[in-house]
């Protein structure tokens, strides 16, 4: 099976969605799947406004139709609702070819904190763009329910997973700042609200990893607070296991890799009790979901690192990829794309038995629980 997925959200950004379609394409031999990309590499590009390190492609539907063409897709699915992705509806519309989509922001939420623009009206332009689709992939039961009741139809789920395999316990710590050591990690932008965590009253030190339009003010404005900046890989995945408490400071995530990340590592999340963070943690005790940041910073530092693996167990990107491509599958069956009774989508591993080596090893390396 072949599948196209159309992005304008691509490298060199680095953030949430572009991980997860870069998870999806790699799984995809596993599912019996040829993935190719289709995203504004190729294309002119120019800056998006406000927030120039975000580039937007200056494509044509005729151009994008050539790509499409040249791959030969069985399917084609849109992930963002950007240039790119209104110019391949607009082709899989006149081709008459059924076509899925995803919701990655609560996008509403994510404009109404940059400009002056109604919620109404945003919905009302992405029920537009979504409304063709054979399926509108959401990540959590909440954000399914919210777009239903703004009027979306064919929703169904798509989870997200973490890498068990990097992201975990160290024995040794990369930061060598006063503790407790609260982090954040992501775009930093004035809709990830990261103010509410850097103006907290906190002991030890406060870390930001990440880059974006607003981080030279935030830099200006908390001289107290460490920016590392954009880190990857290991990299990464050692600032994560050095760190005392994860605060995620957002109102508009849909879900947030980033907490999956921080459970994985043994780190405690605080978060606002909103979308994403009270979908991921909701039970698990792994986390402190307070309206009260401060207060849910401070208590998170008595969770046991045990709860915060334990939920991460949970979660793997093999599992997210089963239901991507199984989604998939079942439109193109439907359209008869693909013969019925194809390949099975293969199983996902036992990412909890994994986890639990994972976990052993962390804590035999001489990290322990907080």
């Amino acid at each position: 099976m072949r599948v196209m997925i159309a992005t304008d959200a691509w490298r060199p950004q680095i953030n949430g969605v572009v991980r997860s379609l870069e998870r999806m394409a790699e799984a995809g031999p596993d599912f019996g799947v040829t993935t190719k990309m289709l995203t504004p590499e190729g294309f002119r590009q120019i800056g998006l406004p406000s927030y120039p390190d975000i580039r937007i492609a200056l494509a044509t539907r005729r151009a994008l139709a050539r790509r499409i063409a040249e791959f030969g897709p069985d399917h084609i699915h849109i992930a963002t609702e950007g240039p790119i992705g209104w110019l391949t509806r607009a082709v899989c519309l006149a081709q008459k070819r059924p076509f899925t989509t995803s919701y990655h922001t609560r996008f509403p939420q994510y404009v109404a904190a940059r400009w002056p623009i109604p919620e109404s009206w945003s919905y009302r332009f992405l029920r537009r763009f979504h409304g063709p689709a054979a399926a509108v992939m959401v990540s959590t039961a909440s954000v399914e329910t919210e777009l239903r009741l703004h009027g979306f139809q064919n929703i169904v789920r798509w989870g997200r997973g973490v890498d068990l395999g990097q992201f975990h316990p160290r024995p040794e710590s990369v930061l060598d700042l006063p503790r407790p050591i609260f982090l954040s990690v992501g775009r930093v932008a004035v809709e990830k609200n990261l103010d509410a965590f850097l103006s907290l009253r906190l002991p030890g030190s406060k870390v930001v990893v990440g880059d974006g339009p607003a981080r030279a003010d935030l830099q200006r404005t908390y001289p107290d607070v460490t920016f590392l900046g954009t880190r990857e890989g290991e990299d990464l995945a050692a600032i994560y296991a050095s760190s005392d408490v994860f605060v995620f400071p957002s109102l508009t995530d849909t879900f947030g890799i980033v907490l999956l990340e921080a459970a994985a590592s043994g780190l405690p999340v605080a978060a606002f009790p909103v979308q994403g963070p009270s979908d991921v943690f909701a039970g698990s005790g792994a986390a402190v979901l307070d309206s009260d940041l401060r207060g849910a910073a401070l208590a998170a530092l008595r969770i046991p690192r045990e709860a915060c693996l334990e939920l991460a167990a949970g979660y793997s990107w093999q599992r997210s990829a089963a239901q991507f491509y199984g989604h998939i599958r079942q439109v193109a069956q439907q359209a008869g794309h693909i013969p019925r009774g194809g390949a099975a989508l293969a199983p996902a591993p036992s990412v909890t038995a994994f986890a639990s080596a994972r976990v052993a090893e962390g804590f035999a390396r001489g990290r322990q629980p907080a």
